[in-house]
């Protein structure tokens, strides 16, 4: 694609960036094939060739954006399987996460949609705020059908049925390998996660230590900045990703880490990331040592002696999520690690195509999102599962609220297979 920027223009590092991808771009429209919210929507502007050129004339002409301009990239769920699709190596996820800055310094959004975003960013990722909010919402959730705007219905219908107790496992501490030592790893214990399934993180660290993993949780780290990355909301994203760093590389500087383990592939697109986002700050150099250490829990499984288990009689549908599959192109550890542990794998159609939950998008654009759910839970109840396994909490929650078949992490399956306690989701 030819670009127009100026030499001025250039000199802003996001757009130099933005103008290398763009001309990345033959508008060879493979994309279009994978995009889910073309195929719902069918408009060509919805989809990721649609949106690149809205980006390059918004960009380009430095305009002010308007409102069609930022309905159709708020309408894109940065799901990436463009990017899986693309022949000619387009990043269309920095494109996009520059186009978002972009709007959210230069666009005056309604003030609804400015309370919304406020709210979410001041809640989801603080775990304490997130619980009292969820408290709130499981009250008010019966009166979810008297709220006119449907992004408030969705706040609320989204609060589990049970919210779950603190789990102290998730404080500052180290826990000791129950085997002979391997590996010694820090887990990133999130946010959001941390409010709506602890069982996550208590299966993840029994799993690892009994695998010969001493797994570090370190004091400071918190939310990886994600959910205020893609709004666009620079500044608080990365403040949040510097506390990481920080604690991170106190770490690896004292007693060394082996990996950062991270089981919300979500947030592991986004750490495996913070190279770039820090490329031009003085902490660029420690941005990238964690980068370049930042796994995902099924990778470091794979470098460690997982038993092989007995047919365990059970038929797993693993729904591949967006950030994992797409995002950092992992797509057959988890299945792999699934068969090994003993449990038999069902491969579903379409299973490229994203859940619809997309980080805070569910909450957003809950019409899409809804019509993405149902797509996605028939493709998966098509093969009848036992249970249905994911690597991320916002699509288990996601699927969850559309299915009545049991969802579990994947690690909750290989903790269970391999002597931890069976998931909560398969008790009676």
């Amino acid at each position: 694609m030819q670009t127009t920027f100026t030499e001025d223009q250039l000199r802003d590092p996001g757009t130099k960036r933005a103008n290398e991808i763009l001309r990345a771009c033959v508008h060879c429209g493979f994309c279009t094939a994978t995009c889910p919210t073309y195929q719902v929507l069918g408009d060509e502007l919805d989809s990721p060739r649609g949106r690149i050129y809205l980006i390059k004339d918004m960009l380009e002409n430095e305009r002010v954006p308007d409102e069609t301009t930022v309905k159709h990239i708020d309408r894109c769920l940065s799901c990436l399987a463009c990017m899986t699709t693309c022949p000619s190596g387009v990043h269309y996820m920095h494109l996009v996460d520059h186009a978002r800055e972009y709007i959210e310094q230069k666009y005056d959004r309604p003030w609804s949609d400015r309370a919304l975003r406020w709210l979410l960013a001041r809640i989801l990722p603080y775990p304490g705020r997130f619980r009292l909010a969820l408290l709130g919402a499981k009250i008010g959730r019966p009166f979810a059908r008297f709220m006119p705007d449907p992004r408030l219905r969705a706040m609320l219908e989204m609060a589990p049925k049970q919210i779950p107790p603190v789990s102290r496992n998730d404080d500052p501490q180290s826990f000791a390998p129950k085997a002979a030592p391997k590996m010694r790893v820090a887990l990133m214990t999130g946010c959001a996660q941390k409010a709506l399934n602890t069982d996550i993180n208590d299966a993840t660290i029994r799993l690892l230590t009994r695998l010969g993993c001493e797994v570090v949780v370190a004091k400071g780290a918190g939310c990886c900045g994600a959910l205020t990355h893609h709004m666009g909301k620079t500044a608080e994203s990365h403040g949040a990703a510097a506390r990481n760093i920080a604690a991170w590389t106190s770490e690896m500087d004292t007693k060394g880490l082996d990996a950062i383990v991270i089981n919300t592939s979500g947030c592991g697109t986004t750490v495996k990331d913070y190279g770039h986002m820090f490329r031009n700050d003085p902490l660029a150099a420690d941005a990238a040592r964690v980068a370049a250490v930042a796994m995902d829990i099924s990778e470091v499984l794979m470098k460690l002696d997982l038993p092989e288990g007995a047919d365990k009689g059970l038929k797993v549908a693993y729904h591949a999520a967006c950030s994992l599959q797409h995002g950092q192109k992992i797509k057959t550890h988890p299945k792999t690690l699934l068969k090994r542990a003993g449990f038999t794998v069902a491969e579903q159609a379409d299973s490229h195509l994203c859940c619809g939950s997309a980080g805070t998008y569910n909450l957003m654009q809950p019409e899409i999102s809804g019509q993405l759910k149902a797509r996605k839970v028939n493709t998966l109840e098509a093969v009848t599962p036992d249970v249905i396994a994911a690597g991320n909490i916002g699509c288990m929650m996601q699927i969850g609220s559309g299915t009545g078949v049991p969802v579990v992490h994947t690690v909750e399956l290989l903790d269970w297979a391999t002597g931890g306690p069976k998931p909560q989701a398969l008790r009676p």
